[in-house]
């Protein structure tokens, strides 16, 4: 491998850049510190009140599920994918659209008034089904964010300059050093503090700001991106280096498959109506109907959330092949590279094009205010975080075993106290996680394995605990343990059956689709084998005639588009058109909640300032 110029080592990030980037964060301290005095309640630490508006919802759920992380892995699939990759994205969108039109899952949900999933595990089935899922929801989520810490630290070297080459990993492994350390623990304490301090309610406040900071940085990146390398530029180049595999995402060869495309349009549900940090969003809105509305306007940010950086890490790759240096860097054996690096070869981690792309990209000072929002993205996510799996092991595991037990309330004040221990200890825990693990999976589809083990299991028991009032409490919490099997679509653990045994395990998607309907088939036995009789929960508010409409419409579209690509292959107009329309409604909803949700503000604190009633006052007290 050749020796790296200056293009690894020097961006045009300057000292008014730092300044900016040191002081931004800390906007999020002081938030903390001033509603320190406005949460009187687990309710308010949890869930705000359940007294977020529409608008502020969109904040906070696009400042969540648009952080840093996501970012990065999204620039990493861009990069390995090319344009094909856009299919995820368009996937998640409209997913969500249908989501919000139709209310699954969601709708009921918030009617019930619960705070988690657990939760309604319980108010469903029983407690012990309501521990496990809390276990398991915790374990899962955990592991989930367990590289996060690592790669919002990679993203600030990468964008600053201070990329060493010696990062540079034998056999394509993933590597460390100090500085990578040091910027992890300067990170996790931030946002410990601030998250400790105020829980949902500071959270949310501080995605607000964030959602501002992060929408003008994605918009103006873009458009400087296009500027950068030229419209066309950016397609021809990829369609030069990669073919029709880097726009098809039908082709097995590109890394995807229809497979894959199936996997990820139930990826589109679980992260936007089963995942917990998006489903705390909708469990904090004011009323059901509007988490409808919520999900409808949101369909755009989760579509964003990956368009924009596939995108960025696209223009990346267009970076890397035009600079020699760059691409022995990270293609030192040509491209496209082997699957498998041999352990002499040194190879640097993709993970590091986007943020070296966007370090020459941006002038000083730009660069700042866009470092800066990114930042403030890794805190959304990392804060909501810790608050949901903290809250999810307080609230859903020890309080009902300790109820259990002593046959006595646990206070909020102790449920409060053992939340911010939880979020200390699990911030520990990320930044050992993201120095020892190895896997040589792209950070996606890492993210999705992991979440596997909680979501496959969790959609089976919302499905039916929602709309099927014959599942019983024992299909239950056998599916719940049945969505371990998703653990077999990790990289290390499929390297070390292939070592032990010889076994070769299908790719991740094939594992993730087999545990969806091992979970359900579980479900239904455990059910059929010990039935119970359960009464029906409340129902879901009717679909309007003009959203039978709006849904048979959007659904036909899909069809009639596959349908037509399939026969045509006009993939590169398809994502032109998906890029375009997508940033513009960005645009517009980035607008719109920047007015809206200062005034959902406003009464979220009228909320929090009511007078305490006599029962709160004697929960504080106890």
């Amino acid at each position: 491998m050749s020796e790296p110029t200056g293009l690894l080592t020097h961006t045009n990030f300057s000292t008014l850049d730092w300044v900016i980037v040191v002081c931004y964060p800390l906007t999020s301290l002081f938030i903390g510190l001033y509603v320190y005095r406005l949460v009187r309640s687990m309710q308010d630490f949890v869930v705000a009140s359940q007294g977020l508006g529409v608008f502020l919802g969109i904040a906070t759920m696009t400042g969540t599920e648009l952080g840093l992380i996501t970012v990065m892995y999204s620039a990493q699939k861009g990069f390995t994918g090319g344009f094909a990759a856009f299919h995820i994205a368009l996937a998640a969108g409209v997913v969500t659209f249908v989501v919000g039109l139709t209310g699954f899952l969601v709708y009921r949900l918030r009617a019930l008034g619960v705070m988690t999933i657990p939760e309604f595990y319980e108010l469903r089935f029983d407690r012990k089904t309501r521990i496990l899922g809390g276990i398991m929801m915790a374990f899962a989520g955990i592991l989930n964010m367990g590289l996060f810490l690592k790669v919002g630290a990679q993203f600030i070297i990468g964008v600053t300059g201070m990329l060493d080459p010696g990062l540079a990993g034998a056999g394509g492994v993933p590597t460390h050093n100090t500085l990578l350390l040091a910027v992890m623990v300067f990170l996790i304490t931030l946002v410990l503090i601030y998250t400790c301090l105020g829980g949902m309610v500071s959270v949310v406040l501080a995605d607000y700001v964030q959602f501002i900071a992060l929408s003008l940085g994605l918009l103006l990146t873009t458009l400087l991106a296009i500027r950068y390398h030229g419209w066309q530029h950016i397609f021809d180049v990829v369609r030069t280096h990669m073919g029709d595999k880097g726009f098809d995402p039908t082709m097995e060869k590109g890394g995807f498959g229809w497979d894959y495309i199936v996997w990820m349009c139930f990826l589109g549900l679980v992260s936007c109506a089963i995942w917990p940090t998006a489903v705390a969003r909708a469990l904090a809105m004011d009323s059901p109907k509007a988490v409808k509305r919520q999900y409808m306007l949101t369909s755009i940010s989760f579509l964003i959330r990956f368009l924009i950086p596939y995108f960025w890490g696209i223009c990346a790759f267009v970076f890397v092949v035009q600079h020699k240096e760059l691409f022995d860097t990270f293609f030192p054996l040509g491209y496209p590279p082997p699957e498998r690096i041999p352990k002499d070869v040194k190879v640097l981690e993709n993970l590091y094009a986007m943020p070296l792309f966007v370090g020459h990209l941006l002038p000083a000072g730009l660069i700042g205010l866009v470092t800066a929002g990114m930042i403030a993205a890794f805190m959304s996510t990392h804060d909501s975080y810790l608050l949901c799996w903290a809250t999810v092991l307080t609230q859903d595991v020890v309080a009902p075993i300790y109820e259990t037990v002593t046959k006595r309330q646990m206070s909020s004040r102790t449920r409060i106290l053992l939340s911010r221990l939880f979020i200390v200890l699990i911030g520990i825990y990320v930044v050992y996680w993201g120095l020892v693990y190895r896997g040589r999976e792209d950070i996606w589809d890492y993210m999705a394995v992991t979440g596997a083990i909680y979501f496959t299991g969790a959609f089976a028991l919302l499905l039916g605990g929602l709309y099927w009032p014959w599942v019983s409490s024992t299909g239950a919490f056998l599916a719940l343990l049945a969505g371990f099997s998703a653990v077999l679509g990790l990289d290390p653990v499929q390297q070390w059956i292939s070592e032990t045994t010889g076994m070769q395990i299908p790719d991740s998607a094939k594992v993730g689709l087999f545990t969806i309907l091992f979970t359900i088939s579980v479900l239904l036995l455990g059910s059929l084998l010990r039935p119970e009789r359960r009464r029906r929960l409340s129902p879901t508010e009717p679909i309007s005639p003009v959203n039978i409409a709006v849904l048979v419409a959007v659904l036909g579209t899909v069809v009639l588009l596959v349908g037509w690509l399939g026969g045509t292959g006009q993939w590169e107009p398809l994502w032109k058109g998906v890029l375009i329309l997508g940033v513009a409604l960005f645009a517009g909803l980035a607008l719109m909640v920047t007015v809206g949700g200062f005034f959902d503000i406003l009464r979220l604190f009228r909320l929090l300032r009511r007078p305490e009633s006599a029962a709160m006052l004697s929960e504080r007290q106890q």
